[in-house]
């Protein structure tokens, strides 16, 4: 069961605070499925991000449903890119700042393109990783594009 945190700090809750971006943090327990809802909602509103490359320092973010899997060839059109394969998980730290099960778009240590899928586009709320495994932030899809500068598109397969 999930419960409410306000304790934790990371890079991405820090931003969403001094940008005045409406969240809740939550806090899950990591032996339920990953894939729940923190607070018992639809599992369709949790996303997960995914980051891919295109060769040395033309990495690019994306932002889908956990309930989906990322479509490269709609990945790699949307980022402008005739190929895009899934970043190793061994550069995911050095790249991104954060750990696999905490990655967050909000917050990696440099600014990388971001695309939201279109699903979260109607949606009024949406889960992500809040920048450490076992913590989601609960946020409005317009808010997360905004903070992340990320369009929505058709992302999944």
């Amino acid at each position: 069961m999930a419960k409410k945190n306000k304790h934790i700090k990371t890079n991405a809750i820090r931003i969403l605070e001094s940008e005045g971006i409406p969240h809740e943090l939550l806090e899950r327990d990591l032996s339920e499925d990953a894939n729940a809802a923190a607070d018992g909602g639809n599992e369709a509103d949790v996303y997960k991000t995914l980051v891919t490359t295109a060769g040395p320092s033309h990495n690019y973010v994306f932002v889908i449903p956990v309930v989906c899997e990322l479509d490269l060839k709609k990945a790699a059109r949307a980022a402008g890119e005739k190929k895009l394969e899934m970043l190793p998980l061994k550069q995911l730290t050095d790249v991104t700042g954060y750990i696999r099960g905490g990655c967050s778009a909000i917050g990696m240590k440099k600014t990388l393109p971001t695309f939201l899928d279109s699903s979260a586009e109607t949606k009024e709320a949406m889960y992500a990783s809040a920048g450490k495994p076992g913590f989601q932030m609960k946020l409005a899809p317009a808010d997360y594009a905004k903070v992340t500068g990320a369009p929505f598109v058709e992302l999944c397969k």
